[in-house]
């Protein structure tokens, strides 16, 4: 049987508590930048955005780099997650608590917001259009 904890907040406020939750902003910021950069850059380099099989390629690897780095650097740390719907199944499971749990999807969802945010500042405002989409359903 599972056993699922709540916490505390003295162990959730720990020095390696926040060390965790640093990594998991920071691996989550990196894979999020990297991830919908590549896109965006994707999509600025090709006429209106039009997908091609070798641009879903070159974005996949981008994502796939990016999540290897974001979890290899994490993964000592806080276990590398960088996302809620992992660390949401960790804590269902009894692998951490759910108070570390929800600090960790605290932390993932600003470090994809900041992500966003470096993004935009970035690129001068260009946004990941909608046009790709489009093209995926048409494909």
């Amino acid at each position: 049987m599972v056993k699922i904890t709540v916490g505390s907040l003295g162990d959730s406020f720990c020095a390696a508590s926040l060390k965790a939750y640093l990594a998991e902003f920071i691996a989550t910021l990196l894979f999020v930048f990297a991830g919908v950069g590549s896109a965006i850059s994707f999509n600025k380099l090709t006429a209106d955005g039009d997908l091609s099989p070798a641009g879903l390629v070159a974005i996949a690897i981008a994502h796939a780099f990016a999540l290897f780095v974001g979890v290899a650097m994490a993964a000592n740390v806080s276990g590398g997650h960088l996302n809620p719907a992992v660390t949401f199944g960790l804590a269902i499971g009894g692998n951490i608590t759910i108070l570390t749990g929800l600090f960790y999807w605290i932390a993932q969802c600003l470090g994809s917001t900041v992500a966003c945010f470096l993004l935009s500042f970035v690129t001068g405002g260009l946004v990941f259009s909608h046009q790709i989409y489009t093209n995926c359903i048409e494909v």
